[in-house]
């Protein structure tokens, strides 16, 4: 069975239109959903941005065109905002992911090097 659905699953908008797109997921011991975005120009995915629990963090190349809110805990939803298409590239295709966030220290970065 899936475990992350978004929708619509398919959506034709003009220039100037407003797009929402929504993203959820069933499981419980996932915590995070993040979006990314892939144009017929760079078919790289490029992250757009991503909810952690309730809190939104869109990518610096992505501020001002696009927007993250939601829950991705607790109600295990979140929403990609366009206040209006603007570029050629905004003409994509937008995934969806649903992960459990890992947070973590690199030890190294927490010793200062003896000369």
């Amino acid at each position: 069975t899936d475990k992350v659905h978004q929708t619509p699953t398919a959506i034709l908008q003009g220039p100037e239109d407003k797009v929402n797109l929504t993203c959820s997921h069933t499981d419980s011991n996932y915590n995070m959903i993040l979006w990314y975005q892939q144009s017929a120009q760079n078919t790289a995915l490029k992250l757009i941005g991503y909810v952690w629990n309730t809190s939104p963090t869109v990518e610096d190349s992505f501020k001002g065109r696009f927007d993250v809110s939601g829950d991705a805990a607790a109600n295990k939803m979140a929403y990609l905002h366009f206040p209006k298409v603007t570029e050629a590239e905004d003409s994509a295709v937008y995934f969806c992911a649903a992960s459990e966030a890992q947070c973590f220290t690199i030890p190294s970065l927490l010793y200062k090097n003896p000369l």
